[in-house]
């Protein structure tokens, strides 16, 4: 966690003085963004004249204790979730970019950097021949609003007609045999993947979860698609969304779930310890399965911090 990390957050439209800034806040910032660390007493805030200046430094410097506490970026997104989450949903996705983006320094598989995408960009899906198509739920709000997507139900409408050509102004289905396409594109967020069981977007996604998994835990996995869960009574599940881990916690507890809601399941995997002795005693050698889901507007939210928290671990000394 860098000075320039924190400055970068100093530059945000929300920090940034404005022309109708007080003298104070200019100073607050001025003296920020030459020290990053320093302190910042509730009287420096209170002497912003405007309140929605106080509001949007009191946030962000919360945001900040939590990272200098926590001294790199990484632990402080895990211990995020091991209390009560008080940042903005906003700044837990760009933390989840960076560590990716760490991760995933040395990868040269465009289609393993547009899945790394779903954690931390929402998606929008849309079914092409019962297969299920994700783009970027903001790329496609922010032409919608300029007319380029006539809302976002066109989106279906277009990867339909397209079936893997470009899709709509500049949104192109990524695929092995285009994804040179991200290179080119890889900070527009404007290419759509197709979550299809044995494609190669889902192999891909596979692989950043073991990388994920990996990294923070320390644990070998071993992650594959499946086309559904045998029987009812498998020993552990862990949902990659809310609506994945309700669905789940039903199906597991009996409960009577109807075909549509159950097409809001999108993927579903089985993930494998490389090290029977990593997971809990009482289930070594069971596979964990996951599932990756849609709400009922379409919206992806992916919450990898689940796979953080929920996986049933062995206790380490």
């Amino acid at each position: 966690m860098t000075d320039d990390f924190l400055r970068a957050y100093y530059l945000r439209p929300e920090i940034h003085p404005v022309e109708e800034s007080c003298d104070a806040e200019r100073a607050l910032h001025a003296e920020l963004m030459h020290a990053p660390r320093r302190e910042v007493l509730e009287s420096d805030i209170d002497a912003l004249r405007d309140p929605d200046a106080r509001d949007n430094y009191r946030i962000l410097l919360r945001f900040r204790k939590r990272l200098l506490e926590a001294g790199t970026i990484e632990r402080c997104y895990a211990d995020l979730f091991r209390g009560g989450v008080d940042i903005p949903p906003l700044f837990i996705d760009q933390m989840a970019n960076v560590i990716l983006r760490n991760i995933l320094a040395d990868c040269d598989d465009p289609l393993r950097l547009r899945a790394a995408e779903l954690f931390f960009r929402e998606q929008k899906l849309a079914l092409v021949e019962g297969h299920p198509m994700l783009a970027d739920l903001e790329v496609l709000e922010m032409r919608a609003a300029q007319g380029a997507v006539a809302g976002s139900s066109a989106l279906g409408r277009l990867i339909a007609e397209a079936q893997g050509s470009p899709v709509g102004q500049d949104l192109d289905v990524l695929d092995r045999g285009n994804a040179a396409f991200y290179w080119e594109r890889e900070s527009r967020y404007d290419t759509a993947i197709s979550l299809a069981f044995g494609g190669a977007s889902v192999e891909a996604l596979c692989r950043v979860i073991e990388a994920w998994v990996a990294h923070f835990l320390g644990v070998r996995t071993a992650v594959t698609p499946l086309r559904r869960i045998e029987g009812r009574r498998w020993a552990w599940h862990v949902g990659l969304d809310a609506d994945s881990s309700a669905l789940l916690n039903e199906i597991w507890n009996d409960g009577d779930i109807d075909e549509a809601r159950m097409r809001h399941i999108l993927a579903l995997f089985r993930m494998d310890f490389a090290d029977p002795a990593d997971v809990r005693p009482d289930l070594a050698g069971q596979p964990v399965y996951l599932a990756l889901g849609a709400d009922a507007d379409g919206a992806v939210r992916m919450k990898p911090q689940n796979l953080l928290v929920n996986l049933p671990l062995a206790a380490r000394s």
